[in-house]
This record gives structure tokens, sequence and C-alpha cells, in this order.
């Protein structure tokens, strides 16, 4: 997978380009592990096209996570999300979704493998330093939430 990320970073492959959004959480910005999770991006060879810092607002932080409403985590990764600062993204490379979702590791840091994103710098479930879509939909779907666009 490498030697397909480094060909994309010299800009010799550009089939299966794909563009996914993704965010740096408020743990992220306060812990300052911002400019080591995006060096680790970068030397997975993703490409940033769009990269600001935001203070997401309920009503975003609502639409965001609405596929959990109701469900008894939802109130605290709004309120989670909400807290301070994030960086929003949008990263391009092949398999960007795919690949991405490898890098940051399972969503709970207890079961995330040693060297991926959350498995080396997550606290919590809440707290886990970094949001990725889970689809090209998706991507899609909550860029267009913070006025990014994924195409």
């Amino acid at each position: 997978m490498d030697s397909v990320l480094r060909k994309e970073r010299e800009g010799t492959l550009t089939e299966s380009n794909q563009r996914t959004f993704s965010f740096l959480k408020p743990d992220t910005v306060k812990n300052r592990f911002v400019g080591e999770v995006l060096s680790r991006l970068e030397q997975k060879g993703f490409i940033f096209k769009q990269l600001r810092l935001h203070q997401i607002t309920h009503k975003e932080a609502e639409s965001l996570y609405s596929v959990h409403k109701g469900k008894p985590f939802f109130q605290e990764l709004v309120d989670h999300v909400t807290s301070g600062p994030v960086v929003l993204m949008i990263l391009q490379a092949p398999d960007a979704v795919e690949t991405l979702r490898k890098v940051i590791g399972a969503t709970n840091p207890l079961t995330a493998e040693p060297g991926t994103i959350r498995g080396d710098l997550s606290v919590s479930i809440t707290a886990n330093v970094i949001h990725a879509s889970d689809s090209v939909e998706n991507a899609k779907r909550e860029s267009s939430i913070f006025s990014l666009d994924t195409s």
C-alpha cells in the first residue's frame, strides 16, 4: 500500500484517487497532537486538499452524528466535539476512505492496534483523537455540513 501512496504523492497515479472528510477532535487540539497526527497522515501519502480550524456548533454536531440520535452516547459526543476548536480536513489518496480508517484504527482505543493514531494517542471512545467518514457517501454528507467539498 505504501508504494501506491508514494506514487500518488509524486503525482504518478491518478486512478482510484478519492477524497474523504475527517476532523481532529477538540482533545487533539487541546493536547497539542495536531502536528503529530497531520505528520502521520502526510507520511502515509495523504494530500490535504482543505484544512481549517473550526468551532463546531451544536446544530452542526447534531447533524453530523444524526445517525446516533437516541443512543446513550449521543449527547456526550455532541458535547465533546463542541467543547473546543477542531481541525476540519478534506484528504485525498487512493482509496482514501478505507486507507484512512486503517491508519486511524478502531473507535475504541482499547481495541485499536498499536501504531494506529487512536491506538497510540486516544484516551477514550469519545475523546479518540479523530473522526473519519466511513464511506464516500458519508464523506460527501458530512463535509457539506461544514461547507467543504469532497469532489
